[in-house]
């Protein structure tokens, strides 16, 4: 996300990323991304100035479980991830965020306690907004409230997508429904192929299908000898997407 003066627009096509996490509904996954794009030149700037920019470098982490809410942080640019850490230290990842989206939620006033983690998975620019700050703009900003209101909206549908997804799909249904998504959202055509764009380690495919790398690392051998996919390097190429969405609905 761009706060720009001189548009209205906040996100650049050049900028644009999907966000991923779990979800049968794959064109809802980036609906919170414009949720600043009703604001004017006027209102962004107001927005800009009641703010902190800041970077952080990938692996840093930009609030943490248990920590008390401050506020939100606006991408501008990069990727960050909100994941949760059980008491037994297993770790589920439950949103993957791009630019124009926001974290720090649901507390966006401050009080009360963080119950999950963010952290950069590549390098990004953020806009911090202390809860105090979004307080006043929502008191003399009518447009910020609805924006606010707009994305909270779209976050509580996220984190429904993933509590469905949990709750009623297998794990290997889980799996394919999440490499349909990166071939949907970072997928480059070859003929009838897609390639990932995207370096995708067994351990982060775990962490977000909520198992351990061991069977992931099984499961894609699976899907491999089926002919589904195939990998490289980290890369993963889906052979037969079609296939591979019919599993989603035959396991």
């Amino acid at each position: 996300m761009m706060l720009t003066e001189n548009s209205s627009d906040t996100r650049s096509d050049d900028d644009r990323r999907s966000a991923v996490y779990l979800s049968e509904i794959q064109m809802d996954l980036d609906e919170g991304a414009g949720f600043l794009d009703r604001l004017s030149p006027a209102e962004l700037s107001r927005l800009r100035a009641a703010g902190t920019p800041c970077s952080a470098r990938r692996g840093e982490g930009v609030f943490f479980q248990g920590d008390t809410h401050n506020g939100i942080w606006l991408i501008e640019s990069g990727i960050v991830r909100t994941f949760y850490v059980g008491p037994s230290g297993r770790e589920i990842t439950l949103a993957i965020w791009t630019s124009g989206h926001f974290v720090g939620g649901p507390e966006v006033f401050g009080g009360g306690a963080h119950i999950w983690s963010a952290d950069v998975q590549e390098d990004a620019r953020l806009l911090f907004l202390t809860g105090a700050n979004i307080r006043r703009l929502v008191e003399s900003m009518p447009q910020f409230a609805v924006c606010l209101i707009n994305g909270l909206v779209a976050k509580g549908k996220c984190y429904s997508a993933l509590v469905q997804m949990l709750g009623t799909r297998s794990v290997v249904e889980r799996l394919a429904y999440l490499l349909i998504i990166f071939a949907d959202t970072h997928g480059r055509r070859d003929g009838n192929r897609l390639h990932i764009d995207r370096k995708i380690t067994h351990d982060e495919l775990a962490n977000i299908v909520g198992a351990t790398r061991q069977w992931v690392t099984m499961t894609l051998d699976k899907f491999q000898k089926r002919g589904l996919i195939s990998i490289s390097r980290q890369r993963i190429v889906i052979e037969q997407y079609d296939m591979l969405h019919g599993l989603t609905e035959s396991v």
